[in-house]
C-alpha cells in the first residue's frame, strides 16, 4: 500500500470533483424530465395584471327616448297535424314524445304526428325517434331522468 500523503490529497481532490461532476449531471437530467413530464417553463413575462371588460357590460344602456319599447311575443299557434296517407300504419305509439330540437316548428308539441320511430341504435334498450319536421334524430329518454343511462 502507498503511504505518500501527496497520493491521499489527489485521491480526495479526485473523489470531491467525481461528487462535483454527479450532482451537475443529476440537475441537468431532472430538468430535463421536468419538461418532459410536463411541468410548465417559468414565464420570463408577466402578463397585464389590470382588469378586462366584459364584453356584455360595456354596451351603454339606452336613454329613454331611444329605449325600445315592450314588445308582445307573436301568439302562439298551434302546427298543423301532420298526416300520411300513404304507406303501412305505424304500430308504435310516439303521440306522447315531442322534437326537442329548439329550432324545430313543433318543440314542445305534444301527438302532433311528426316523430316517427326509427329502431333500436346499436340493438340498444331505447327507441330512436325521427322527427320528420326538422330531420332530427333523439332517443326516447330523451328529456327523462334516464337520459344517457
Amino acid at each position: 500500500m502507498v503511504d505518500d500523503p501527496v497520493f491521499h490529497e489527489l485521491l480526495l481532490l479526485g473523489l470531491l470533483w467525481l461528487c462535483v461532476i454527479l450532482y451537475w449531471v443529476r440537475l441537468r437530467r431532472q430538468a430535463v424530465t421536468d419538461q418532459t413530464c410536463g411541468n410548465p417553463a417559468q414565464r420570463t413575462t408577466r402578463r397585464s395584471q389590470d382588469p378586462k371588460p366584459f364584453p356584455g357590460l360595456t354596451i351603454k344602456p339606452y336613454c329613454d327616448a331611444c329605449k325600445p319599447g315592450p314588445s308582445e311575443p307573436p301568439p302562439m299557434t298551434l302546427p298543423p297535424r301532420l298526416h300520411f296517407p300513404y304507406g303501412r300504419p305505424r304500430t308504435v305509439a310516439t303521440h306522447h314524445q315531442f322534437c326537442p330540437e329548439p329550432t324545430c316548428r313543433y318543440d314542445g308539441w305534444v301527438g302532433r304526428g311528426n316523430i316517427r320511430a326509427n329502431g333500436h341504435p346499436s340493438g340498444g334498450p331505447w327507441r330512436q325517434l325521427f322527427c320528420v319536421a326538422c330531420g332530427g334524430y333523439f332517443l326516447e329518454t330523451c328529456g327523462t331522468p334516464l337520459h344517457g343511462k
